[in-house]
């Protein structure tokens, strides 16, 4: 028996004139995260030091959140910026694309390797194992605003849930298939149908998953490459596999009739994964030794 979505109030602490959204709470709290993160990074080796610590957090964060929201729109909702610009600007709404971010990202680490005079990937290499809890956190948020659900299921589990964020799309579906009144619940008024909760499976592979693989294939020096590499097998598979449980884009077909934009945006993470694996221990570049 499917659950209903517990419908959060999207703001988290209402103080009058601003209101603190729980979405911008969650950049908050990956931001503050990573940067302990970082700092306990930098007691195990000596080529980061926490005062570089505190560019490298910022100019990423920068990068999330410009790259991010950039690239949301681009991607996935180009048609509302068209019809409202502003549309741009409204974060508090949601709509972060992680690959949009990810491109920030980068471009922000090479800056900061420029500034530091080093190579871009031993930046990189350093910094992966503390991104996935910020895409912990962002799928957190996703959860919470009740957004990109997960798609309709027939299997009679307790964890599906009904999302009343999904009503209209919901509807339109049972319209188009009125053999999904089979499964099809009145809540609040609304007829919904029982959706894979994604938003958590997301936060449970993107996330908890892909931290523990690298903090612990990052506890000792590997070849430059190897811990980026990672990042981006792990990301790559998790994302591709449980986009399979998240509802399409609207409006966007499905390619070759399966697969999603987030898969087909995964694939290319996945082949650079392989290539700078096979880089890594052909080169044999080691940037750190372990202090002890």
């Amino acid at each position: 028996m499917a659950i209903v979505h517990p419908q959060i109030n999207p703001v988290a602490l209402d103080l009058g004139m601003i209101e603190l959204h729980w979405y911008g709470l969650m950049y908050l709290f990956a931001f503050v995260v990573a940067y302990f993160l970082a700092w306990v990074r930098t007691k195990s080796r000596t080529d980061f030091t926490p005062e570089m610590v505190s560019d490298l957090v910022f100019f990423g964060s920068v990068g999330v959140i410009l790259g991010g929201r950039i690239g949301y729109v681009l991607l996935y909702n180009f048609g509302e910026l068209i019809a409202n610009p502003l549309y741009l600007f409204r974060v508090w709404e949601g709509g972060m694309s992680f690959h949009g971010g990810f491109v920030g990202v980068l471009l922000a680490m090479w800056y900061f390797a420029h500034k530091y005079k080093k190579a871009p990937f031993t930046v990189l290499d350093f910094i992966a194992p503390c991104v996935p809890t910020g895409l912990f956190f962002g799928r957190i948020g996703n959860f919470i605003n009740g957004e990109l659900w997960g798609r309709i299921s027939y299997a009679d589990v307790s964890h599906l849930m009904y999302f009343p964020q999904a009503a209209r799309v919901d509807f339109e579906m049972i319209q188009a298939n009125p053999a999904l009144q089979d499964i099809t619940a009145n809540i609040g008024g609304y007829l919904l149908l029982p959706r894979h909760p994604s938003q958590l499976y997301q936060a449970a592979t993107e996330g908890i998953l892909l931290f523990v693989v690298l903090w612990w294939f990052s506890a000792k020096p590997r070849p430059r490459y190897a811990v980026s590499a990672v990042f981006l097998l792990v990301y790559g598979l998790s994302r591709f596999i449980t986009e399979f449980f998240r509802q399409p884009d609207v409006g966007y077909a499905l390619i070759f009739g399966w697969m999603s934009k987030g898969q087909l945006y995964s694939l290319p993470m996945i082949i650079a994964g392989v290539v700078l694996m096979v880089m890594a221990y052909q080169k044999q570049i080691y940037d750190w030794n372990k202090i002890k």
